[in-house]
């Protein structure tokens, strides 16, 4: 059996869990799923965790749209998920590459986003230049919080978040080393945050 190559295909996957602190979690998941136009996706829900596929400038709209929905409700949300694009095992056909560049989801509300991130540069020997690199980016554009053993901190307004996740994903893959992991983790409306 030959090994698995990275892929070449432009689908970015996100893996999630959402965690609504709050005894009526389901309703702020649901909740969240019905403000959040997905039809630019593939999704699917399982016991655990849901998966959202297609093109990235869709897959990050919707991972945001779907936060900030939960966020919206005021309770206490915790999210954790992960980003892939070039997995070896992924196929075309069950996503939405023929889909246009139009955003479905455009809600600019402001919330408040603390979160950790971890970029896993897969086969590339120099993976911790782009991770350096990506860190000082965050620092320039002002939502770099702290440095921490496995991750990074970033906060700041969700969308800025979320911009900077989806740049640092588009820059941390190369032409030669196809295929990028990057994990994330948020937690908003906590009472940790100090009104934040």
């Amino acid at each position: 059996m030959e090994p698995l190559q990275c892929g070449t295909s432009p689908i970015v996957g996100f893996r999630f869990s959402l965690h609504p602190m709050t005894g009526d979690f389901i309703k702020v998941i649901k909740g969240a799923l019905n403000e959040t136009d997905t039809s630019n996706v593939w999704m699917h829900t399982d016991d655990v965790s849901t998966v959202i596929r297609g093109k990235q400038i869709h897959v990050f709209n919707v991972a945001k749209a779907l936060t900030l929905h939960a966020a919206k409700t005021g309770e206490h949300v915790a999210l954790s998920g992960t980003f892939s694009i070039g997995c070896p095992g992924d196929s075309s056909g069950d996503v939405f590459l023929n889909k246009d560049d139009v955003l479905l989801n455009t809600d600019d509300t402001k919330q408040y986003v603390s979160s950790q991130f971890a970029l896993y540069p897969m086969n590339n020997p120099d993976y911790m230049t782009v991770i350096y690199r990506e860190v000082d980016r965050a620092k320039q554009q002002g939502v770099f919080n702290d440095s921490m053993h496995y991750a990074s901190g970033i906060h700041g307004d969700i969308h800025d978040v979320f911009d900077f996740y989806e740049e640092a994903f588009t820059n941390a893959r190369s032409e030669e080393h196809r295929h990028l992991v990057m994990t994330v983790s948020m937690s908003i409306n906590s009472p940790s945050h100090g009104g934040a």
